[in-house]
Order: structure tokens, then sequence, then C-alpha cells
């Protein structure tokens, strides 16, 4: 057998290996992806615990400096491990005071609208069939919209989403309730030994980048690393944040309105601020709706009035106090992310959108500048010769 003969039999040999290899993947596509997902089931608790630790980094570093400032020796030895202890205990409060006063609140204004619904529902038929005929409601044909909704039970619909029968299979189908008292032990304590070995955590990683990767790349990932970690926790920690503050601010006001439900109409608004732009919209349009069974028109129209104003106020003060510049996104490019966030990943990408577009934007912006210094837009574009 010839050379020629010899490798045309190893290139059909090898495309028929690759061709198998192919088939047995797509043939056990699903067997992969079990895999994969059972693989992501097993290290959750650890990513739990990655992402709790992360969250509460901040926080642990501002108080292991206030402890360190105290001129008892015992306490500066100590300084790391008082501080994760002092933020877990303000966490477990701050977990107890929702627990005990804002969900029952909340709770038991959802048990009252839903039993309320169809009388609010009645109510609002009348109203429209009272209408002049020169209003502008019966003009835009309001009636039969709302009518239509008479074969919508929303009552029993709200109800059947809400029971503790569907909640308790949804966690039935995804783990065991042993299993999450385990895992949520096991997130606990990994969250507070990373908190408390996070120096030779960072150290470790660090020379192992080290190792594998040249001096430059590792400037650049060092930069990468700092500039995503900055951008990250400030969106995240400062949307929360944010949010806690127009749902309380909002819940005192519409209490001063007397708004029916303003608790849980402010625990919404707060939770839906969370997603930039969309979250508010939607937040501000439910409430009214609501409102407007509730409460009548009137107090409807003076609740948007006062929830845009706040939502205002916190777009141009209180938000950018909190986030800063650490974005620096055009509005276009938020609405973007949360839209394709949100269509491929639900509302978590609707959450992190935002922030992953930031980091592409900057990784664009270093490519271009990178380009730019090499020459490369000149040589592919070069300038036309002068006459």
């Amino acid at each position: 057998m010839n050379n020629k003969e010899w490798k045309k039999w190893l290139f059909w040999f090898s495309f028929a290996v690759a061709a198998i290899v192919v088939y047995k993947t797509i043939d056990s596509v699903s067997s992969v992806i079990t895999g994969i997902i059972n693989f992501f089931d097993l290290i959750m608790p650890f990513l739990m615990a990655i992402l709790i630790a992360y969250i509460l980094y901040i926080p642990c570093k501002s108080v292991e400096s206030g402890i360190k400032r105290i001129k008892f020796k015992i306490f500066k030895k100590h300084a790391r491990g008082l501080s994760v202890l002092l933020v877990y205990i303000i966490s477990i409060l701050l977990i107890f005071v929702i627990i005990n006063f804002i969900i029952p609140a909340v709770t038991t204004s959802v048990k009252d609208l839903t039993e309320n619904l169809p009388n609010y529902y009645n109510s609002a038929i009348d109203y429209f069939n009272n209408l002049d005929e020169n209003s502008i409601l019966v003009r835009l044909n309001i009636n039969s919209y709302v009518e239509s909704l008479q074969e919508f039970d929303f009552a029993k619909e709200i109800i059947k989403w809400i029971s503790l029968d569907n909640i308790n299979s949804y966690i039935k189908g995804i783990m065991g309730a042993a299993n999450i008292i385990f895992d949520s032990f096991v997130t606990i304590v990994v969250s507070i030994y990373i908190l408390l070995e996070r120096n030779n955590i960072k150290n470790f990683l660090v020379e192992l980048s080290k190792a594998i990767f040249s001096k430059k790349t590792n400037m650049a990932i060092g930069r990468y690393y700092k500039k995503t970690n900055s951008i990250f926790f400030h969106f995240i920690s400062g949307q929360i944040l944010d949010a806690i503050i127009i749902g309380i601010i909002t819940s005192i006001a519409m209490s001063i309105m007397g708004v029916k439900y303003a608790i849980l109409l402010g625990f919404m608004i707060g939770l839906f601020n969370i997603i930039p732009y969309f979250g508010a919209i939607a937040a501000v349009i439910i409430a009214i709706i609501i409102t407007i069974f509730t409460g009548g028109f009137i107090q409807a129209i003076w609740l948007g009035i006062i929830v845009i104003i706040l939502q205002q106020i916190d777009a141009n003060i209180i938000n950018p106090r909190i986030l800063g510049n650490s974005l620096d996104l055009s509005p276009i490019l938020v609405i973007f992310s949360v839209t394709i966030g949100g269509a491929y990943f639900g509302v978590l990408g609707m959450f992190l959108g935002v922030p992953v577009m930031a980091f592409l934007k900057l990784m664009l912006e270093d490519i271009i500048e990178y380009r730019n210094k090499k020459g490369f837009l000149e040589k592919v574009y070069p300038q036309e010769e002068k006459k």
C-alpha cells in the first residue's frame, strides 16, 4: 500500500469515527442534558454560597474595618470572624422582620384582594353601565373589555397559583424537603468559609492564573476582574437597596392617601423596580388597575401621579446616587439587554442582563482601542490619496 492510499484510508477511517461520535452524541443528547442538569443541581448549594458571600462581602469588609479601629487586641485579632458573625446576625434579624411583619401583611392583603375581586368586578360593571353616553370611556368601549373579564375567575386562578399545594408540588419536583434543609446548611457553611478565607482563595486563584497565563494576559485578567466585580456588585446591591427604599416610600405615600392594600402594592412596586424600565412601568399599571377597582378612578389617578413623581425622584436622584456611574450604559442598551435577557432567561435574565451588557460594552471598547493602537483601521480603510 503506497503513501497516497494510506492517507486515503486514514481519512475515511477518521471520517467514519467522527460520524459515529457525532451520531452517538446526538442520539444521547437527552442523557447529556440530564447529566448537566444533575451536575448543576449538585453544585447549586456552592453556587448559592458564592452568591451570598459575594453580596455580603462589602458589609463584612466595612464591619471588619470598624472593628480593627477598636483598641483592644482581642478584637483586632478576631476582626474578620466577628465581622462575619455580626453581618450574619443582622441578616437573620432582617429576614425575621420580613417574615414576621411584612410577609403576613402582604399575605393578608392578597387573600383579601382575591376574596373581594368579584365585588370589585360587579362595582366596575355598574359604574360603566351608569356612565354618560358622551363619556370618553364609553367611546373607547371600555365596558366591553371589562365584561369580557367575566369569563375569567380571578380569585380562583390567583388562589390556585399561590396555593400551598402547588408550591409544595413545585418544591417536590425540584428536590425533597430533606435536600432543601441539607443544601441550605451547606450553603450557609460554605458562604461563611468563603468570607473567612477570602484572602487565601483570592491568592490561590492569582497564583494559579500566573502559573497558566503570561504576564500580559494576567494583567488583562486582573483588570477585567476588578471592573466586572465593580459592575456586578454595584448594580446588584444598588438595585436591591433602591427597591427597598422605593417600596418603603411608596407604601408610606399610599398609606397616607388611604389606598387599600398599600403595603401589598408598595411591596410589589419595590420588587418590580429591581428590573430596569419595564419593572417600574408594569408595577405602576398593575397598581393603578387594582386601585380603580378598590378606590375608584380619582384615587387611581392620584396614585398614578404620586407614584410617577416618586419614580422620577428615584430615577434622577436616588438611583444615580446609589449606582453612580458604575454602568455607563445608554437607555437603548439597557432596554435591549432587559428585553433579550428576559426573552431567554426569564426574570433573572431581565435583572442580570444590564450588568452583562455593561461588561460586553467594556470588552468591545477595549477591542476597538486595541485595534486603533495597532493601526488596524488604517490598514482596512486606507486614506484616500490626496489629489
